[in-house]
Protein backbone atom coordinates (compact mmCIF):
# COMPACT_ATOMS: atom_id res chain seq x y z
CA UNK A 1 0.00 0.00 0.00
CA UNK A 2 1.36 3.48 -1.30
CA UNK A 3 1.47 6.49 1.51
CA UNK A 4 1.79 10.12 0.48
CA UNK A 5 4.08 12.64 1.85
CA UNK A 6 1.29 15.04 2.47
CA UNK A 7 -0.07 14.71 6.08
CA UNK A 8 0.19 16.71 9.32
CA UNK A 9 0.19 15.47 12.93
CA UNK A 10 -0.41 17.08 16.42
CA UNK A 11 0.28 16.11 20.08
CA UNK A 12 0.03 17.98 23.33
CA UNK A 13 0.65 17.06 27.24
CA UNK A 14 -0.15 19.56 29.75
CA UNK A 15 2.98 19.48 32.31
CA UNK A 16 2.40 20.63 35.99
CA UNK A 17 3.81 24.44 35.17
CA UNK A 18 3.98 24.31 30.94
CA UNK A 19 1.88 22.64 27.73
CA UNK A 20 4.00 21.04 25.33
CA UNK A 21 2.53 21.19 21.92
CA UNK A 22 4.11 19.09 18.71
CA UNK A 23 3.15 20.33 15.35
CA UNK A 24 4.75 18.29 11.62
CA UNK A 25 3.92 19.17 8.88
CA UNK A 26 5.04 17.96 5.45
CA UNK A 27 4.76 18.14 1.56
CA UNK A 28 6.64 16.44 -1.36
CA UNK A 29 10.18 16.55 -1.91
CA UNK A 30 12.71 14.55 -3.53
CA UNK A 31 14.40 14.00 -0.49
CA UNK A 32 14.22 14.57 3.11
CA UNK A 33 14.29 18.34 3.59
CA UNK A 34 13.40 18.83 7.18
CA UNK A 35 12.66 22.18 9.36
CA UNK A 36 13.15 22.52 12.69
CA UNK A 37 11.52 25.00 15.19
CA UNK A 38 11.89 24.37 19.24
CA UNK A 39 13.47 26.22 22.10
CA UNK A 40 17.13 26.72 22.83
CA UNK A 41 16.78 24.70 25.73
CA UNK A 42 16.11 21.97 23.94
CA UNK A 43 18.32 22.07 20.58
CA UNK A 44 21.19 20.01 22.12
CA UNK A 45 18.53 17.34 21.16
CA UNK A 46 18.05 17.97 17.94
CA UNK A 47 20.72 15.65 16.27
CA UNK A 48 18.81 12.97 17.93
CA UNK A 49 15.47 14.08 16.87
CA UNK A 50 16.28 14.86 13.26
CA UNK A 51 17.32 10.77 13.01
CA UNK A 52 14.08 10.01 14.75
CA UNK A 53 12.15 11.71 12.17
CA UNK A 54 14.02 10.65 9.16
CA UNK A 55 13.56 6.87 9.77
CA UNK A 56 9.66 7.22 10.38
CA UNK A 57 8.44 9.43 7.37
CA UNK A 58 11.42 8.55 5.19
CA UNK A 59 10.81 11.59 2.64
CA UNK A 60 9.34 15.08 1.89
CA UNK A 61 9.49 18.93 3.12
CA UNK A 62 8.84 18.31 6.63
CA UNK A 63 7.89 21.15 9.48
CA UNK A 64 8.91 20.19 12.93
CA UNK A 65 7.72 22.45 15.61
CA UNK A 66 7.56 22.29 19.54
CA UNK A 67 5.90 24.82 20.94
CA UNK A 68 6.51 25.10 25.23
CA UNK A 69 3.52 26.93 26.57
CA UNK A 70 4.24 28.28 30.25
CA UNK A 71 1.28 28.00 32.53
CA UNK A 72 3.12 27.95 35.88
CA UNK A 73 4.35 30.59 37.92
CA UNK A 74 7.97 29.59 36.68
CA UNK A 75 9.27 32.21 33.98
CA UNK A 76 13.06 31.93 32.91
CA UNK A 77 13.03 35.81 32.92
CA UNK A 78 14.48 37.70 35.80
CA UNK A 79 14.85 41.26 37.20
CA UNK A 80 18.85 41.88 36.95
CA UNK A 81 18.81 44.31 39.64
CA UNK A 82 22.35 45.75 40.24
CA UNK A 83 21.25 46.73 36.44
CA UNK A 84 18.45 48.44 37.75
CA UNK A 85 19.46 49.89 40.45
CA UNK A 86 22.37 51.58 38.37
CA UNK A 87 20.35 52.89 36.67
CA UNK A 88 17.96 54.63 39.16
CA UNK A 89 20.86 56.00 40.39
CA UNK A 90 22.17 57.34 37.41
CA UNK A 91 18.46 59.13 36.62
CA UNK A 92 18.77 60.62 39.93
CA UNK A 93 21.63 62.27 39.34
CA UNK A 94 20.11 63.68 36.28
CA UNK A 95 16.92 64.22 38.02
CA UNK A 96 17.18 64.67 41.79
CA UNK A 97 13.67 65.26 42.32
CA UNK A 98 12.14 62.41 40.50
CA UNK A 99 9.26 60.08 41.00
CA UNK A 100 11.01 56.77 42.58
CA UNK A 101 7.61 55.06 40.36
CA UNK A 102 8.14 56.68 36.96
CA UNK A 103 12.37 55.79 37.36
CA UNK A 104 11.66 52.00 37.88
CA UNK A 105 9.48 51.94 35.10
CA UNK A 106 11.95 53.66 32.97
CA UNK A 107 14.95 51.89 34.18
CA UNK A 108 13.18 48.45 33.51
CA UNK A 109 12.60 49.23 29.71
CA UNK A 110 16.65 49.75 29.58
CA UNK A 111 18.93 47.38 27.71
CA UNK A 112 20.13 44.07 30.10
CA UNK A 113 17.12 45.08 32.91
CA UNK A 114 15.79 41.57 32.30
CA UNK A 115 18.18 38.55 31.96
CA UNK A 116 17.08 34.87 31.08
CA UNK A 117 18.51 32.42 33.05
CA UNK A 118 19.43 29.08 30.84
CA UNK A 119 17.22 26.28 31.88
CA UNK A 120 19.22 22.50 32.14
CA UNK A 121 16.94 19.93 30.30
CA UNK A 122 14.87 17.78 32.81
CA UNK A 123 15.55 14.33 31.71
CA UNK A 124 12.18 13.10 33.18
CA UNK A 125 10.26 16.24 31.68
CA UNK A 126 12.29 15.12 28.08
CA UNK A 127 10.50 11.65 28.39
CA UNK A 128 7.14 13.15 28.87
CA UNK A 129 7.91 15.48 25.68
CA UNK A 130 9.36 12.19 23.55
CA UNK A 131 6.07 10.55 23.83
CA UNK A 132 4.18 13.75 22.35
CA UNK A 133 6.64 13.44 19.94
CA UNK A 134 5.76 9.82 19.16
CA UNK A 135 2.30 10.32 18.99
CA UNK A 136 2.84 13.45 16.66
CA UNK A 137 4.60 11.57 14.33
CA UNK A 138 2.17 8.15 14.76
CA UNK A 139 -0.72 10.84 13.67
CA UNK A 140 1.16 12.50 10.35
CA UNK A 141 1.79 8.57 9.70
CA UNK A 142 -2.13 7.67 9.52
CA UNK A 143 -2.75 10.88 7.61
CA UNK A 144 -0.23 9.89 5.03
CA UNK A 145 -1.33 6.64 5.32
CA UNK A 146 -5.45 7.51 4.50
CA UNK A 147 -4.18 10.25 1.86
CA UNK A 148 -2.25 7.20 -0.37
CA UNK A 149 -5.39 5.27 0.51
CA UNK A 150 -6.86 8.06 -1.74
CA UNK A 151 -4.03 8.33 -4.24
CA UNK A 152 -4.15 4.64 -4.95
CA UNK A 153 -7.83 4.99 -5.93
CA UNK A 154 -7.22 7.74 -7.85
CA UNK A 155 -4.28 5.49 -9.87
CA UNK A 156 -6.19 2.47 -10.66
CA UNK A 157 -8.92 5.01 -12.22
CA UNK A 158 -6.70 6.47 -14.21
CA UNK A 159 -4.68 3.05 -15.72
CA UNK A 160 -8.40 1.66 -15.58
CA UNK A 161 -9.11 4.74 -18.10
CA UNK A 162 -5.83 4.37 -19.97
CA UNK A 163 -6.10 0.99 -20.81
CA UNK A 164 -9.66 1.18 -21.87
CA UNK A 165 -8.49 3.80 -24.52
CA UNK A 166 -5.61 1.83 -25.23
CA UNK A 167 -8.39 -0.75 -26.07
CA UNK A 168 -10.63 1.31 -28.45
CA UNK A 169 -7.43 3.27 -30.15
CA UNK A 170 -6.79 -0.91 -31.39
CA UNK A 171 -9.91 -1.86 -32.06
CA UNK A 172 -9.15 1.33 -35.47
CA UNK A 173 -6.20 -1.00 -36.49
CA UNK A 174 -7.83 -2.85 -39.01
CA UNK A 175 -9.87 0.15 -40.45
CA UNK A 176 -6.61 1.99 -40.57
CA UNK A 177 -4.53 -0.76 -41.94
CA UNK A 178 -7.62 -0.84 -44.99
CA UNK A 179 -7.58 2.83 -45.19
CA UNK A 180 -3.99 2.98 -46.34
CA UNK A 181 -3.93 0.17 -48.44
CA UNK A 182 -7.06 1.76 -50.31
CA UNK A 183 -4.79 5.48 -50.43
CA UNK A 184 -1.88 4.00 -51.84
CA UNK A 185 -3.68 1.37 -54.34
CA UNK A 186 -5.85 4.84 -55.36
CA UNK A 187 -2.42 6.97 -56.13
CA UNK A 188 -1.02 4.77 -57.96
CA UNK A 189 -3.97 4.19 -60.07
CA UNK A 190 -4.16 7.99 -60.56
CA UNK A 191 -0.61 7.52 -61.64
CA UNK A 192 -1.86 5.07 -64.81
CA UNK A 193 1.52 2.91 -64.83
CA UNK A 194 1.57 -0.92 -64.49
CA UNK A 195 2.25 -1.77 -61.44
CA UNK A 196 4.04 -5.33 -60.17
CA UNK A 197 1.44 -6.41 -58.10
CA UNK A 198 4.07 -9.18 -55.99
CA UNK A 199 6.52 -6.28 -55.63
CA UNK A 200 3.41 -4.25 -54.59
CA UNK A 201 1.95 -6.69 -52.24
CA UNK A 202 6.41 -6.27 -50.68
CA UNK A 203 6.95 -2.65 -50.22
CA UNK A 204 3.24 -2.48 -49.09
CA UNK A 205 4.01 -4.68 -46.02
CA UNK A 206 7.28 -2.97 -45.92
CA UNK A 207 5.43 -0.26 -45.42
CA UNK A 208 2.87 -0.81 -43.04
CA UNK A 209 5.25 -2.51 -40.54
CA UNK A 210 6.48 1.04 -39.76
CA UNK A 211 2.59 1.70 -38.52
CA UNK A 212 2.24 -1.44 -36.89
CA UNK A 213 1.91 -0.56 -32.46
CA UNK A 214 1.72 -4.48 -31.68
CA UNK A 215 4.95 -3.86 -29.67
CA UNK A 216 3.66 -0.21 -27.92
CA UNK A 217 0.21 -2.46 -27.89
CA UNK A 218 1.81 -5.12 -25.59
CA UNK A 219 4.61 -3.13 -23.93
CA UNK A 220 2.28 -0.27 -22.74
CA UNK A 221 -0.02 -3.23 -21.18
CA UNK A 222 3.08 -4.84 -19.14
CA UNK A 223 3.72 -1.36 -17.35
CA UNK A 224 0.36 -0.68 -16.62
CA UNK A 225 0.13 -4.11 -14.84
CA UNK A 226 3.21 -3.45 -13.49
CA UNK A 227 2.57 0.07 -11.74
CA UNK A 228 -0.57 -1.49 -10.74
CA UNK A 229 1.45 -4.47 -8.67
CA UNK A 230 4.01 -1.70 -7.95
CA UNK A 231 0.74 0.20 -6.18
CA UNK A 232 0.29 -3.08 -3.61
CA UNK A 233 3.95 -3.26 -2.63
CA UNK A 234 5.17 -2.85 0.82
CA UNK A 235 8.09 -0.36 0.16
CA UNK A 236 8.10 3.07 -0.27
CA UNK A 237 7.46 3.37 -4.27
CA UNK A 238 7.12 6.46 -5.35
CA UNK A 239 10.48 6.54 -6.91
CA UNK A 240 9.71 3.51 -9.12
CA UNK A 241 6.00 4.33 -10.08
CA UNK A 242 7.80 7.83 -11.44
CA UNK A 243 9.89 5.90 -13.55
CA UNK A 244 6.96 3.63 -14.84
CA UNK A 245 4.93 6.54 -15.97
CA UNK A 246 8.38 7.64 -17.92
CA UNK A 247 7.65 3.83 -19.99
CA UNK A 248 4.42 4.53 -20.12
CA UNK A 249 4.86 7.81 -21.85
CA UNK A 250 6.97 6.83 -24.35
CA UNK A 251 4.85 4.29 -25.55
CA UNK A 252 1.94 6.28 -25.91
CA UNK A 253 4.19 8.93 -27.68
CA UNK A 254 5.18 6.63 -29.84
CA UNK A 255 1.19 5.23 -30.47
CA UNK A 256 0.38 8.35 -31.59
CA UNK A 257 3.22 9.36 -34.40
CA UNK A 258 2.23 5.65 -35.87
CA UNK A 259 -0.86 5.61 -35.71
CA UNK A 260 -2.04 7.92 -38.79
CA UNK A 261 -5.94 8.07 -37.86
CA UNK A 262 -7.75 11.02 -36.75
CA UNK A 263 -9.78 8.99 -34.26
CA UNK A 264 -6.58 6.51 -33.17
CA UNK A 265 -4.82 10.26 -32.37
CA UNK A 266 -7.96 11.54 -30.46
CA UNK A 267 -7.47 8.63 -27.71
CA UNK A 268 -3.69 8.83 -27.70
CA UNK A 269 -4.34 12.25 -26.71
CA UNK A 270 -6.65 11.65 -24.06
CA UNK A 271 -4.48 8.86 -23.09
CA UNK A 272 -1.80 11.40 -22.40
CA UNK A 273 -4.12 13.38 -20.35
CA UNK A 274 -5.01 10.74 -18.18
CA UNK A 275 -1.22 10.33 -17.81
CA UNK A 276 -0.45 13.41 -16.43
CA UNK A 277 -3.10 13.08 -14.28
CA UNK A 278 -1.24 10.11 -13.24
CA UNK A 279 2.18 12.17 -12.85
CA UNK A 280 0.97 14.86 -10.95
CA UNK A 281 -0.07 13.04 -7.97
CA UNK A 282 2.69 10.57 -8.49
CA UNK A 283 5.00 13.16 -6.85
CA UNK A 284 3.05 12.48 -3.72
CA UNK A 285 3.65 9.53 -3.78
CA UNK A 286 6.17 8.28 -0.37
Amino acid sequence: MIHSMTGFGKASLQLPTKKITVEIKSLNSKGLDLNTRMPSVFREMELGLRNQISQRLERGKVDFSLYVEVTGEETTSKINVPIVKGYINQMKAVIPNADETELMKMAVRMPDALKTERDEIDENEWKQIQTVIDEALENIANFRKDEGASLEKEFQLRISNINNLMTEAVSYDAERIETVKTRLRTALDELKINVDENRFEQELIFYLEKYDITEEKVRLGNHLNYFLETLNGTEANGRKLGFITQEMGREINTMGSKSNHTEMQKLVVMMKDELEKIKEQVLNVL
